[in-house]
């Protein structure tokens, strides 16, 4: 059979799963959400368009995590003051959840007149949120942290804005989750392959008997524009600046007519991802930067697409 005939992650018939009908205030997208289990229910932090184009993120709760219903005011906007005023005045976007100890890590871009930054935060309960501290200079995306000390240090990915290389993947470390450094990079685009413009962290890494599994995204740029697609990559589970493997072919790519069209068209990308007790995750993505998507795979097979049919990270 075809990739395309059995394709490694199974859509959902019922996608999009979230639009902006869904929404109970005016939002003109639903995207680019931040996924995690809790207490038994997913919650969803996702990504909307005001009608000014900035952007601000909204709530949703699941009890099956296909079926999400959405909280009547939105979960987080744009500080009104101090420090973090300055540098979310623009709006903040592509949140993701990394579970950690007792809490949940929010980790978003903030967007400014200085460029964009990445801002930290804290929740337990996914009421009330804990602004904890600007982590990078501009221009940085995509923060995903492991959701575990590793070798007595935090760790997170990130994806650094450079125009002499090609934007990359990094590593970096932190005693405290404020100070960062030691930070290096670990993948690169390849010339002439799915991911050769720019690559970037999506959902944040998730533990298997071979090491973090993490989904991020690659970028092709064709004569009609940029296609976003979804790949994996294999960390080591001690040393997680070292990869295992990375699968030479992407797993999610712009197929349905949601995701061809859209806000910003041909796009797929991811800030969430759960694993479950059953050998699945559930891989959550935007669609053309303007509704919400689910698929399926199981993780023993993405393993084995790392391991087995790897292309060199650098």
């Amino acid at each position: 059979m075809t990739a395309q005939q059995n394709p490694i992650v199974k859509r959902y018939s019922d996608n999009p799963i979230l639009t902006r009908d869904d929404v109970p205030y005016p939002v003109a997208t639903v995207h680019n959400a931040g996924i995690v289990k809790h207490q038994g229910r997913y919650i969803m932090l996702f990504r909307s368009h005001l009608h000014n184009g900035r952007s601000i993120i909204g709530k949703a709760e699941s009890s099956d995590g296909f079926s999400f219903t959405v909280a009547p005011e939105p979960f987080l906007t744009p500080a009104a003051e101090g420090v973090f005023a300055e540098y979310e005045a623009c709006g903040i976007e592509d949140l993701r959840i990394c579970p950690l100890e007792d809490s949940f890590l929010l980790a978003y871009s903030a967007y400014s007149k200085h460029g964009v930054r990445i801002a930290l935060a804290r929740t337990r309960d996914f009421d009330s949120v804990e602004r904890i501290s600007l982590i990078t200079q501009a221009d940085y995306r995509n923060v995903v942290i492991f959701p575990e000390k590793i070798n007595g240090r935090y760790v997170r990915l990130d994806r650094p804005h450079s125009e002499i290389s090609s934007w990359s993947i990094w590593i970096s470390y932190s005693p405290d989750l404020i100070h960062w450094g030691d930070s290096r990079v670990i993948m690169k685009p390849v010339a002439y392959h799915w991911d050769e413009m720019k690559i970037g962290p999506g959902a944040p890494p998730f533990k298997t008997s071979k090491g973090w599994l993490h989904i991020y995204h690659g970028v092709f740029n064709t004569m009609a524009g940029a296609v976003y697609r979804l790949g994996v990559v294999l960390h080591d589970l001690h040393e997680p600046a070292k990869i295992i493997g990375v699968s030479d072919q992407w797993i999610v790519q712009p197929e349905d007519p949601w995701e061809v069209t859209g806000y910003v068209s041909n796009v797929v990308f991811t800030c969430g991802a759960v694993p479950e007790d059953n050998g699945l995750v559930k891989i959550y993505w935007g669609g053309a930067d303007s509704v919400m998507c689910i698929g399926t795979a199981v993780i023993d097979e993405l393993v084995e697409l790392c391991l087995a049919n790897s292309r060199a990270p650098m």
